[in-house]
């Protein structure tokens, strides 16, 4: 049985609010990534979006606001928050289950066609470094040419001495923004696994975590934006630029010939 979209509406609201912890000036930083969708995709009468990570689908409703006529697919692993995206944002984007860079992971968004563009927010940190490459190169050989992936997250100064110095800036922004005095995001789990009408969700979710843990252990929450460079590069996005940044959050553009 689905989430009702009351209920589901009502957690993804808690969603975006705790969010706000954690993302500095995370609606700017969607509305410039939205801003550079908007840009590449111009003159394309039905561009194809990837959203990679898509949670309860917070980026892929904003990107179908900007861009009414987009096909966008939205993908992500945990079924919980699939669930809440399909019963609140199911008109933004068809979402799929797949886990972002296990081998033949492109294999279940099935387009059809070449993407024009895939973005992610807070989302690809959670990939061990080789996993980052091989998915990286996934994207490359996905993407339409002169396509690009657009990544939105933290990433920390090359220099770790500078590390305080961009976390102390983001975190005096978010409390400027009042987003510290949301519910954090162990609290909002908490709350959730509470809702008897998302425990069967949540059951599913607990069976599946074992295996993603294993497979991505630590991330790569350390690499630096020239880190991620160079491993675009190396992927075969010849073309890296950060557009934004506030403190350790950062917008990166990578472009395909």
């Amino acid at each position: 049985m689905g989430v009702r979209g009351e209920t589901a509406g009502m957690w993804v609201e808690r969603w975006e609010r705790q969010q706000r912890r954690y993302a500095v000036d995370r609606e700017e930083r969607f509305t410039v990534i939205s801003d550079v969708v908007e840009h590449l995709c111009a003159g394309r009468d039905r561009p194809l979006l990837l959203d990679l990570g898509c949670g309860p689908g917070s980026m892929a409703a904003r990107l179908a606001r900007r861009l009414p006529r987009a096909e966008i697919i939205a993908v992500d692993t945990d079924p919980l928050l699939l669930e809440l995206a399909r019963a609140h944002h199911g008109d933004a984007a068809r979402y799929v289950d797949a886990v972002i860079g296990r081998d033949g992971w492109t294999d279940a968004l099935a387009p059809g066609r070449a993407p024009d563009l895939a973005v992610s927010t807070t989302a690809l940190h959670y990939l061990p470094v080789p996993v980052l490459l091989r998915t990286y190169r996934d994207l490359a050989a996905l993407l339409r040419p002169g396509g690009a992936l657009i990544n939105g997250d933290h990433f920390p100064p090359e220099e770790r001495s500078c590390s305080d110095l961009t976390a102390v800036v983001g975190r005096r922004r978010t409390e400027r923004a009042g987003g510290h005095g949301d519910e954090d995001w162990e609290a909002w789990w908490k709350a959730a696994a509470a809702d008897p009408e998302l425990a069967e969700l949540f059951e599913r979710r607990e069976r599946s975590r074992p295996s993603f843990d294993a497979e991505h252990g630590e991330g790569n929450r350390d690499l630096s934006v020239h880190r991620h460079t160079e491993l675009l590069r190396r992927a075969g996005f010849r073309h890296v630029t950060p557009v934004w940044q506030v403190g350790d959050s950062v917008v990166l553009v990578a472009v395909k010939d």
